[in-house]
């Protein structure tokens, strides 16, 4: 009969710390329990419905995200069963740029803008009249311009607070309650326009009206920032003391959960977008482009993740293709054979990465008479949008990546990888395709997790726009 146990150093241990982490995306929840030694303990994952679109306008119900982690953290105590007294900590992380407005208690004051809601047009021209040309927040879909355009819309009026998708979350697991405010991290609060190499708000928030007074607290990733509150706790029978961790977003947790740890090491992810990573030892703005760098500490060092996200990604095969299509077609794929069907596949017109351009029309003509040859087009679209990605990056003084890692849907598709890889191949030299440790990014989170498990609560309130 097998063992229930953990042995470390030939010593059973049954009752390690377990670690949490959530990923919240626009399609679905997914949470992972690990142990110290990074082991998975168990799974579990939610579905979530479609944001809702309307030209620009793409919109998700908040509560359906707290209906999608709580129904994960349901899943994991029974799969987890006695051990539920073992878990640490939980952080969280979620989709950039996606934010809602919320009372004092927490309670949405309206639907959250999705992160690539691009209504935002004439607030984005007012940022790029007085932003750096290095700030994230460029752009109609930064979370900024959201910002502005429901501060113009007389929607900030009645708010208390301003929270991303991860924060929402990560308050509603400790309490949210006026004596317990919501906190942001480095990574979530950059497109809010948060700098991330003085760690404060900047001054010409000033020039804009910014509502100032609605902007969280922002930390750094893998600080704690409370416990779990005593009825969730008694819900999934985890300890009253599990500590609620600053997670990041979920691109950069997809990162962390790789094992990329080198300077030139780089992570593609393969979700419904694409993104594209590259630790460097400098950071890189370029708000033209979309480029934006996101602090990072490997091994003691301050390092840098330099990338951007395209539209690009999984959600325009979704729009043709269905689950049991994909796995039928991908055997048949012929990725030493390109198609020469030269798309740009986008979900809708408007692109952030490589191309900044809000109006860019999707390009997925002709369509062939044969599935095969139309889903390996797309699949090399997205390839050249990576690989184009990749080498814009370099231009800017990142470097071009000496190894990639993939993440996500796409990281397990075979043909799709050879693809890449050949489009990939520059001047630069030919990276290595390499695999990752972990391709989730709730993985990430829980590394988060386990990180700030035994860190002092310690807050530094980062508001002040004169600091």
């Amino acid at each position: 009969m097998a063992q229930n146990t953990e042995t470390l150093r030939g010593v059973a241990n049954p009752r390690q710390k377990l670690f949490i982490g959530i990923d919240l995306g626009t399609s679905g929840c997914r949470a992972v329990a690990i142990n110290t030694q990074g082991a998975v303990k168990a799974e579990a994952t939610a579905p979530l419905p479609t944001p809702t679109r309307d030209g620009p306008r793409v919109q998700q119900r908040p509560d359906l995200w707290w209906q999608a982690t709580c129904q994960c953290l349901d899943q994991l105590a029974v799969d987890i069963g006695i051990e539920t007294d073992t878990i640490s900590a939980i952080a969280v992380d979620g989709t950039s740029a996606t934010l809602l407005l919320t009372n004092e208690t927490g309670n949405p004051l309206g639907p959250a803008l999705i992160y690539n809601d691009a209504r935002a047009g004439a607030q984005a021209e007012a940022i790029a009249r007085v932003a750096p040309d290095d700030s994230a927040t460029q752009g109609p879909s930064s979370a900024l311009a959201k910002l502005l355009w429901l501060k113009d819309a007389g929607q900030t009026e009645q708010a208390a607070h301003v929270v991303h998708q991860a924060d929402w979350i990560s308050w509603h697991l400790r309490g949210a309650r006026t004596e317990h405010p919501p906190t942001s991290d480095f990574n979530n609060a950059l497109k809010m326009g948060f700098d991330a190499r003085a760690l404060c708000w900047p001054t010409w928030f000033n020039q804009l009206a910014v509502p100032t007074a609605l902007l969280p607290e922002v930390i750094a990733p893998g600080t704690p920032t409370g416990t779990l509150t005593p009825a969730l706790a008694e819900r999934f029978g985890f300890p009253a003391n599990t500590r609620i961790i600053a997670g990041t977003t979920d691109s950069t947790a997809s990162f962390l959960a790789t094992g990329a740890r080198k300077v030139g090491e780089a992570v593609t992810a393969l979700g419904s977008t694409l993104v594209v990573k590259v630790i460097a030892r400098q950071p890189v703005f370029a708000a033209k482009y979309g480029v934006y760098s996101q602090p990072l500490i490997v091994d003691g060092r301050q390092r840098w993740l330099v990338g951007g996200a395209s539209n690009s990604g999984g959600a325009v095969l979704r729009q043709f293709f269905d689950d049991e299509q994909m796995r039928a077609l991908t055997p048949q794929l012929q990725p030493e054979t390109p198609t020469g069907l030269n798309y740009y596949p986008l979900p809708a017109p408007g692109e952030r990465f490589p191309v900044c351009d809000p109006s860019l029309a999707p390009r997925l003509t002709p369509r062939p008479p044969d599935d095969r040859i139309f889903f390996q087009g797309i699949l090399e679209g997205i390839a050249h949008i990576e690989a184009r990605a990749y080498r814009l990056l370099a231009e800017l003084g990142a470097p071009y990546p000496i190894a990639v890692r993939s993440t996500g849907g796409g990281a397990h598709n075979v043909p799709w990888t050879r693809v890449r890889e050949r489009a990939l191949a520059a001047p630069q030299g030919n990276p290595i395709m390499a695999t990752a440790q972990h391709t989730e990014a709730a993985y990430g989170a829980a590394l988060l997790a386990r990180q700030g498990a035994d860190k002092n609560i310690s807050i530094n309130r980062q508001t002040d726009v004169n600091s």
